[in-house]
């Protein structure tokens, strides 16, 4: 058990190693980026600017899609896209899995904002799949798909799954709407490009810093029309903001210098969910489909978190921040994401940590 006086806040403050990305200073992260801008390149204003401007058309070619628009965060971004869908489908109902961020994690926005209504598709622990949205008792006229299923440890669908869900969607004249906070993440799984990947949707929401470690920001893609709309939208939401510079020069950073690493993150993943499985925790999905996973603990959560401190004070890396409750009463969760830090880390240490944290 934990033997030392420091408050655990504080031993977590000073960690140094990391399996993600290893957070910066704020004064790190603004000289880095500023060696990254031209002296000639001048700030955005109300959504307008070459720099911003430049940097939306390279999201729209890399994605495939006529147009795309930067905006401060994905919960903006995704309600929006589904306001527009249910305006041209003149359904209200979305069609969404029960663990979507928009269920469990924006306080029912998309229906207290907009209008929308939920149509949860399936169960809880698993992907939706076709059969799923053949039972549904109401039409719905929207279905947000996202890659990987975050809240049940990154889950993908086949591509042959993916792709019968969209074509059903499209028989049915259905909109469709990817959820692709972790696309990034999740195009090595499938093997197709950004653009193969996202032209099965009607639209795309991207986020730029989880895999890519931006400071904020998110960008939605799709017809020239259908942008247009969503800019008049986010001006709406309070959204169009005077400037919007320190994100989008970070999102382009963070997509220069990380993007190409995300197969390299993907296969660490894989590589160290097999070390934890062997020492006889489990994980899920196994193997990881993409650089994240949740990991499962059996027996006491204070035990546990004592010894995720112990290893925080003696080797100075952070394996969680909180356990997370399950359904199974003695089981405990926490999720596991790997970027660059990780390859810091030897296998035989990763094995060490997660032996003492299995008991």
């Amino acid at each position: 058990m934990l033997s030392t006086n420091a408050p655990r806040a504080e031993i977590l403050a000073g960690c140094t190693r990391f399996f993600g990305h290893a957070p910066q200073t704020m004064q790190q992260r603004f000289r880095a980026l500023a060696s990254t801008v031209s002296a000639e390149e001048r700030p955005d204003r109300y959504g307008g600017g070459d720099m911003l401007e430049a940097f939306e058309e390279q999201i729209a070619v890399l994605l495939g899609k006529e147009a795309a628009v930067f905006m401060p965060s994905g919960t903006m971004a995704q309600q929006i896209a589904l306001r527009i869908h249910a305006e041209d489908s003149v359904n209200d109902r979305v069609a969404l899995h029960p663990q979507s961020h928009l269920v469990v994690a924006e306080e029912d926005a998309y229906q207290q904002l907009s209008g929308l209504r939920g149509i949860q598709l399936g169960e809880r622990n698993r992907l939706f799949a076709l059969d799923d949205l053949r039972a549904a008792r109401e039409p719905f006229g929207s279905i947000l798909i996202e890659l990987p299923e975050r809240n049940i440890g990154g889950a993908l669908r086949s591509w042959e799954e993916l792709h019968q869900l969209c074509a059903w969607a499209r028989d049915h004249c259905v909109r469709l709407h990817m959820d692709g906070a972790r696309l990034w993440e999740s195009q090595p799984f499938y093997g197709r490009s950004h653009a193969d990947i996202s032209a099965l949707f009607d639209s795309v929401y991207v986020s730029f810093y989880k895999g890519l470690d931006a400071i904020a920001g998110a960008a939605l893609a799709g017809e020239k029309a259908f942008v247009e709309r969503a800019r008049l939208w986010q001006h709406r939401h309070g959204g169009r903001m005077v400037q919007l510079f320190p994100f989008v020069i970070s999102a382009r950073d963070g997509l220069k210098r990380y993007l190409k690493r995300m197969p390299d993150y993907v296969r660490r993943a894989r590589e160290i969910a097999r070390i934890i499985r062997d020492v006889g925790l489990t994980v899920t999905p196994d193997p990881p489909p993409t650089n994240m996973m949740h990991v499962y603990l059996r027996g006491d959560a204070k035990i546990f978190d004592a010894t995720m401190v112990e290893l925080a004070r003696d080797r100075k890396i952070r394996l969680f921040n909180s356990l997370r409750a399950t359904d199974t009463p003695s089981v405990h969760m926490f999720e596991l994401n790997v970027a660059e830090a990780a390859f810091a880390i030897s296998n035989q240490e990763i094995e060490e940590m997660f032996s003492r944290l299995a008991g």
